[in-house]
């Protein structure tokens, strides 16, 4: 009589529990924050990539198919990341020096060495010299050093804010009313991306916000020579006074605060421009002559 062979078990799915709770909640985060970044609803996301709605929120919620997780472990036991195995592809003797290299930096100094890498070997890393951007809060001397800077470079001067009212045929408060952050985003990343492909040399103003929306700024930050011009903020709030603009002064009492409070939030992305022009007590004309200088010496 033959022996009665028994079923192999099933093999049960790793309990999300411990790190694996976190990878899953951070594949969440990062679907979720791509997802707001885009403005897109999850509507809209769930009809693109045919799935439902309610798993879109559970895998934003950090409760994604533990099968993720399986797949993780067979990548780990061949020595591979997920990346890799859901992406295959052949490497060369140096591409996998310089992906070890980078794999062993600590993170705060990754996204730095990227950028430098970008800017100095990417294929607008001579091109971008020649279109100038100022970056910073209104208020430091942008719209006045462009204007100048582009008179003496013979240059287009470009503002892209204005470029941002013209392209949705109103202003930018309304702009913002009418399509929201979100929207208002996805008009300056298009404006913005337009202007550098239409203009191979110019000067250009931004608002300053633009810092606050990664992959716009990764757009200006690869395509132009980048300048934070920056003042102090006594000086940011009289200069906007000073232009009529009594804004920031309008039932709030605690204006001043709330501008040194967005400058020391922005300021590390602000650092991130080639160069960092302090105007806070200079006229004009002595600013000008720095900002002249510092560009000639790229």
């Amino acid at each position: 009589m033959p022996a009665t062979v028994s079923p192999r078990p099933p093999i049960a799915a790793p309990s999300a529990t411990g790190n694996d709770a976190e990878f899953l909640a951070a594949i969440g985060r990062h679907v979720r924050e791509a997802r707001e970044r885009r403005g897109m609803a999850r509507k809209a996301i769930s009809q693109n990539a045919d799935v439902s709605e309610r798993y879109l929120a559970q895998l934003e919620a950090g409760e994604a198919n533990a099968s993720v997780l399986l797949l993780r472990n067979v990548a780990r036991a061949l020595g591979m990341t997920l990346a890799d195995l859901l992406e295959p592809r052949e490497h060369s003797v140096e591409q996998r020096l310089i992906r070890r290299f980078l794999e062993g930096l600590p993170a705060h100094r990754l996204e730095d060495v990227a950028f430098r890498l970008m800017r100095e070997f990417g294929h607008e890393a001579a091109a971008r010299h020649r279109r100038i951007a100022l970056i910073g809060l209104r208020g430091a001397g942008k719209s006045t050093l462009g204007q100048a800077l582009a008179h003496e470079l013979r240059a287009p001067f470009v503002e892209l804010d204005r470029e941002i009212e013209r392209e949705a045929g109103i202003g930018l408060s309304e702009v913002f009313l009418l399509y929201g952050q979100a929207g208002y985003r996805r008009i300056e990343r298009r404006c913005l991306e337009r202007v550098v492909a239409a203009h191979p040399e110019m000067v250009m103003t931004v608002g300053g916000g633009i810092v606050s929306e990664p992959e716009t700024y990764n757009v200006l930050l690869l395509n132009c020579f980048t300048v934070w011009v920056r003042a102090s903020p006594d000086e940011h709030m009289a200069r906007v006074l000073a232009q009529g603009d009594l804004r920031p002064m309008e039932g709030n009492a605690e204006a001043m605060e709330d501008l040194k409070r967005i400058l020391d939030a922005r300021e590390p992305l602000y650092r991130k421009a080639d160069v960092t022009l302090d105007t806070s007590g200079e006229d004009p004309a002595t600013s000008l002559a720095k900002l002249r200088r510092a560009v000639a010496a790229e």
